[in-house]
Parts: C-alpha cells; sequence; structure tokens
C-alpha cells in the first residue's frame, strides 16, 4: 500500500512552479507594504533614499556632462570642416581675383601699348599693317624675329617694320601666314640715317644684340654731340624718311687710328617687341628736309611723352 501511495506523491510535489511563483509574489507584495509603512511612519529609509538620490544625481551629472561634451566636440568639429570650406573658398576667390587683376593688369598695359603704336605720327595716307611677334631668334650673332603676318596680308620682302618707339628693322622673308624681320641690331643690317640736328648723313650698321650701334667716321665730321638723335634719311628708298633710329650715347677719338667712334643706343628697345606695324610708303612722294625734320622731332617727342 505505501508503494502505492508513493507514486501519488511523486507526480503532485507539494510545491510546484505555479505554486511557487504565487507565493513569491505575495511575500514580495507584503514586502513591500511593509516597508513603505515603516518609511512613512518612521522615516526608516529617508538616509538610503538621500544616499540613493544622491548618487543617482552624481550619475546623472557625469552621464549629462559627458553628452554636453560629446555635443561640443560635435559642434567643434561641425564648425573646423566648415571653417576648413570656407577657408578654402576664400583662397579659391583670392586665387581668381588676383589672376583677374593680373590679367585686367596685362590687358591695360597691352592696351596702352596698342594705343602708343597707333596714334604714333605717321605720313598722310600712309599704309600700316598691325602685326604681332610669335617667336623670336636673338643672339650676339643674329637678330631676328617672327611675326604673324604673310603675303596674303601684303607683306613684302623689304617692308619696314616700326613699333611706338622707332623703326625696329625690315622683312626679309616670307610666307602665306608668316614673316621673317631682320633687326636693326643685327650684324649684317645697314641702314642710312641722318642727324636731326644738323641733317649729318651716314650709314649706321647692327653690333648685335643687346649693344649700342658702333659708327666710325672721318674726324674732319666733328658737329656730333651726345644726344644728337639718328633718323631715317630716306636714301635707298627701303625706309620712309624721318622715323627715330638711335641716340647718341658716347663718343671717343681714337687718335692713334685718326678716326672718331661713336656709340648710339636704339630708341626701340628691341629686347620687348611685341605688336610692331608693317609700313607701306611706296606711293608716297618724298619729303623734303624740313618736311623730314618737322615729322622727325615731332615722332621723338612722341616716344618722350610716352617714355615719361
Amino acid at each position: 500500500m505505501f508503494f502505492h501511495i508513493l507514486p501519488f506523491f511523486q507526480r503532485r510535489p507539494l510545491f510546484n512552479k505555479d505554486y511557487s511563483l504565487h507565493l513569491k509574489f505575495f511575500l514580495a507584495t507584503i514586502t513591500s507594504i511593509l516597508i513603505i509603512f515603516l518609511d512613512s511612519q518612521y522615516d526608516t529609509f529617508h538616509r538610503i533614499r538621500s544616499q540613493f538620490h544622491c548618487m543617482i544625481s552624481k550619475i546623472y551629472f557625469i552621464t549629462n556632462y559627458s553628452y554636453e561634451r560629446f555635443e561640443d566636440i560635435k559642434i567643434i568639429l561641425k564648425n573646423s570642416h566648415e571653417i576648413v570650406r570656407e577657408n578654402q573658398a576664400l583662397k579659391k576667390a583670392l586665387f581668381i581675383n588676383i589672376s583677374n587683376q593680373l590679367l585686367l593688369k596685362y590687358y591695360k598695359r597691352e592696351n596702352d601699348v596698342l594705343k602708343q603704336l597707333l596714334g604714333s605720327p605717321l605720313r598722310y595716307n600712309e599704309k600700316k599693317i598691325l602685326t604681332k611677334v610669335i617667336s623670336t631668334d636673338l643672339s650676339p650673332y643674329r637678330s631676328q624675329i617672327l611675326i604673324d603676318k604673310g603675303s596674303q596680308d601684303g607683306v613684302y620682302i623689304g617692308q619696314p617694320v616700326i613699333n611706338h618707339q622707332g623703326i625696329v628693322g625690315q622683312v626679309i622673308s616670307t610666307t602665306s601666314t608668316s614673316s621673317r624681320v631682320l633687326l636693326i641690331c643685327d650684324v649684317s643690317h645697314a641702314l642710312p640715317i641722318q642727324v636731326l640736328r644738323n641733317n649729318i648723313r651716314m650709314i649706321i650698321t647692327g653690333s648685335g644684340y643687346g649693344k649700342d650701334f658702333k659708327i666710325e667716321y672721318s674726324p674732319y665730321i666733328k658737329d656730333i654731340k651726345v644726344g644728337d638723335i639718328f633718323v631715317t634719311s630716306g636714301v635707298g628708298g627701303r625706309f620712309p624718311e624721318g622715323y627715330p633710329v638711335a641716340v647718341v650715347s658716347s663718343i671717343q677719338i681714337d687718335t692713334k687710328h685718326n678716326r672718331t667712334i661713336i656709340y648710339a643706343k636704339p630708341t626701340a628697345l628691341l629686347q620687348n617687341l611685341y605688336y610692331l606695324l608693317l609700313l607701306n610708303y611706296t606711293d608716297n612722294p618724298p619729303l623734303s628736309p624740313d618736311e623730314v625734320h618737322d615729322l622727325a622731332k615731332k615722332r621723338f617727342m612722341h616716344i618722350i611723352s610716352n617714355t615719361n
């Protein structure tokens, strides 16, 4: 009989799972009520609650402080990125403005040169072609430039070339779209000139790029002074009369060889050539000496005014 009862107790334990949960809930409720009652009547847990609140406040403060610092860091990083972008944008804008200013200065300088060139005194009905230097071939033994006008533009061999400062050279070869110009400083170039002050005539030859003209003449010709202006004489029919060529810079007397050496500086800055004029004056009648003198003086004064 005992063995018959035993299985019954094994199948039905005294505290099954549902009963244990109900009991725990009941005990927790009674305990909570008891704690609330004691706390309300005797203020038993006031100190504990105060310490707990203090601890919670510190945790909240630390958490809030960390959050605020994190937000500050985010703002700083965001602002730094914006500052970097803004700085890059300002640098780009500054670079563009500087480039534009340089370009405007270049255009202004170019415009001034064109005004001076096109405003240089010419003979009435003297035809001219505006051209631009596209390459240079300069050395002590060779002084030539290449310009962007050729035979299709009416350029011909022997055509004189000037700028706003005076004679530059003459055309020595042409293609349909370009031409080669021999500069007056080239050692193979010779040019008939005259002294503007007294009409003394002579031939001036080049001494090489970057050097003053060197003229040797008879000691019997003594009326040449430092500062005298050499202009084209028109002899030979290649260059028009009265264009400035050079200014006497120094005079040396060579008593040993019985000669006088004149050094003259070109009026045209041959190292800074860009815009030039090609002249065509073959149809114009020759000028009288007085007309040559007046026109040459006017042209030289034009150079002086532009230099100042």
